[in-house]
């Protein structure tokens, strides 16, 4: 049983893994604001009919009246904070993939494995040594990884650690909601309301005429959107509804410290895909860099000396 469970964490890092290259590929195509709206709408249909087979194989507990009617309000309270966090968080990923690599976007956004411990420290959550040491290493990699050519960083990077901050937020948002909802029926709601709040980006940002259309975004239309579909839709079927489905299924009846350090593949996987499906490759500095925060990734999330797993909130959010 064990085995099956880190066997579907892995096919669902490897989802989220590929998931860069057709974020990348979709983006040649049409706007990132237009591909995130697709891609969310395609997420949240997906879950529907799971939340239908769950209905009809599972009794629903009895609830008084106005616990069902306070049920109901933490879901969408929930849905819709944890939608708006996803639009923003995913946005800037979005954007970075226009200015940097998929490796680089893989390891940069899989920081929220570090980030998310350390603005648990503003809530009185301690980390432990090896956390630290993970942060350590982190920034040395972060140095590697991104600061090439003298202390330049280019855009692109710093669109992809500001996503990882907001991932960090997000992945706080559904560990404080997910103990009092319906976990697949919040992210359903969530994906809808990431793609209303991409609606409003591309208002903005992607039509000829918007009033801040001075990024050279391309313009949507359903024959962009048509030559997209591929991208599209493996970003919203598979790394949107398909990806999160498995994460709820494989971490049942699996530590969750394993869990974590199986998930953090995603950032290994998004740079072999890059090398094999994009022909990007890194130099020598920045593999070295990626190597170093890998290592991070996975001392953030043992045990530390006491025991104790590291508190660092949910991990694994779709690429």
């Amino acid at each position: 049983m064990q085995i099956r469970h880190s066997l579907i964490l892995l096919l669902t890092a490897t989802i989220w893994g590929v998931a860069f290259v057709a974020q990348s590929v979709g983006m040649e195509y049409v706007g990132p604001f237009t591909f995130l709206c697709a891609r969310s709408v395609i997420g949240g249909c997906i879950l529907l009919p799971v939340i239908a087979a769950l209905r009809r194989s599972s009794t629903p507990p009895h609830e008084a009246p106005a616990q069902a009617r306070h049920s109901r309000k933490m879901l969408l309270r929930g849905g819709v904070c944890c939608g708006v966090m996803l639009c923003l968080s995913s946005a800037s990923q979005q954007i970075g993939l226009l200015y940097t690599t998929v490796g680089k976007a893989g390891f940069l956004t899989a920081c929220y494995i570090l980030i998310v411990p350390l603005i648990g420290l503003l809530f009185g959550k301690k980390c432990g040594r090896l956390v630290w040491c993970g942060v350590a290493l982190a920034l040395v990699g972060l140095y590697l990884l991104c600061l090439t050519g003298g202390l330049r960083v280019n855009t692109g990077d710093l669109l992809m650690l500001l996503c990882a901050v907001l991932f960090s937020c997000h992945i706080l948002l559904v560990d404080h909601f997910s103990p009092h909802v319906d976990g697949v029926k919040m992210s359903c709601i969530q994906f809808f309301v990431c793609a209303a709040a991409a609606a409003v980006g591309v208002v903005l940002f992607e039509l000829p005429d918007a009033p801040l259309n001075r990024f050279g975004f391309a313009a949507p239309s359903w024959d962009a959107l048509r030559a997209a579909w591929q991208p599209v839709l493996y970003a919203g079927a598979l790394s949107s509804g398909v990806g999160y489905t498995l994460q709820i299924i494989g971490q049942r009846g699996i530590n969750p410290a394993v869990a974590s350090l199986i998930m953090s593949l995603e950032s290994v996987i998004s740079v072999i895909a890059g090398w094999l499906l994009l022909g990007q490759t890194l130099t020598a500095r920045e593999l070295c860099g990626c190597a170093l925060m890998f290592i991070a990734i996975l001392l953030a999330q043992l045990p530390d000396t006491g025991g104790n797993p590291q508190d660092s909130g949910q991990t694994g959010t779709p690429a």
